[in-house]
């Protein structure tokens, strides 16, 4: 069986945790896949294919700005033809970004990663929610098959879009041990971590709140976000926003006294496995994916309550190594080879 992969709404650096996803997904399906694949790639992610044939979609306007991305998107529904015919030969599509482009003719799959624009959508502006329905929620409800990245997010899309339990298949993401390894030799900081954009169900005001009441215990403690955007408003003091690098970030799990994740919803939630595998103690909200992810590997607290957001930070300090402990056991059991197979089996489907 031959299978495409359209990455072609892929943008470096903006995507997020889909970039992750779709890139580690295609290093690992060259590496233990079962079928044949080709890669559809937009001009600035030409490398995404990541050890797949690949062909760059040249004609492909893709943007980093909103605007020029919507733009892209509608230019390339008009012209899905042309799109489609670059990778004419494949038994199956997998759009793991979800939006269908080229529009399929062929059996497919779709990737989605969460229904937050129907579960909490006062976090979207009205557009926004509106591109959402017509783009991600009229994909679920064609496509042949459908992936999610968690049992929560299995149940939600599930009941969200009234569909067929048969065809949408839970599949965990995974970790890359290579990379995300402990450092004992390195000493951990009073440093608490969240890297997370301010998007607003990443919590963090809320997380301001928590972080002056658990400082006055604990004076000696700093809090670090990274991702862009935070430089839009002031922070208070102990508190630090920065962009950081792949490198840098691993660098921060090793050395960080605690990942804290308030968030309010997550489809997955890749950074405290990420941390876990670093041996970095985590602290996360007991809210969407996260307590699936986490299991008994992390302290879980009520993200909507600054005092239980303090208290679970408190306790995570204090049960710094046997937290450590938990998470390293918990994280080997993400793989990206897992993730890979547990795609095939849903290829295989359509075979």
């Amino acid at each position: 069986m031959r299978v495409g992969l359209s990455l072609l709404t892929l943008i470096p650096g903006i995507s997020g945790g889909s970039e992750t996803y779709v890139r580690e997904l295609a290093r690992a399906l060259a590496r233990i896949g079962s079928h044949e694949y080709l890669a559809l790639v937009p001009p600035l992610a030409a490398d995404a294919g990541d050890g797949l044939p690949t062909i760059v979609a040249e004609r492909y306007s893709s943007s980093t700005s909103t605007a020029g991305r919507l733009l892209a998107m509608g230019s390339a529904s008009l012209h899905s033809a042309t799109l489609r015919s670059l990778i004419s030969d494949v038994d199956v599509v997998h759009y793991p970004l979800t939006v269908p482009l080229p529009r399929p003719v062929e059996p497919h799959v779709i990737t989605m990663l969460d229904v937050q624009h129907l579960d909490l959508p006062e976090m979207f502006p009205r557009g926004e929610r509106l591109f959402r329905k017509l783009a991600y929620d009229r994909a679920a409800r064609k496509a042949t098959e459908v992936i999610v990245i968690s049992e929560f997010a299995r149940e939600r899309i599930i009941e969200q879009l009234d569909l067929d339990p048969q065809r949408v298949h839970a599949v965990l993401l995974g970790v890359d041990h290579e990379r995300f390894t402990p450092a004992p030799e390195v000493e951990r900081e009073p440093l608490l971590l969240y890297p997370a954009r301010p998007w607003p169900h990443k919590n963090h005001a809320r997380l301001l709140e928590a972080f002056r009441e658990i400082r006055r215990r604990r004076p000696e403690l700093r809090l670090l976000f990274t991702g862009v955007g935070h430089d839009r408003r002031p922070l208070p003091d102990g508190v630090e926003a920065r962009s950081v690098s792949g490198a840098e970030l691993v660098k921060l799990y090793r050395r960080a006294s605690c990942l804290v994740f308030p968030s309010l919803y997550e489809g997955f939630g890749l950074p405290p496995v990420e941390a876990m595998a670093c041996g970095c103690p985590v602290a996360a909200a007991a809210a969407g994916s996260l307590p699936e992810v986490c299991g008994d590997a992390a302290v879980l607290f009520d993200p909507l309550d600054p005092e239980a957001i303090a208290a679970g930070i408190d306790e995570a300090l204090n049960r710094s190594a046997e937290l450590s402990e938990r998470g390293l056991r918990r994280a080997a059991t993400f793989t990206w080879d897992k993730t890979a197979r547990a795609h095939d089996q849903v290829y295989a489907r359509l075979s």
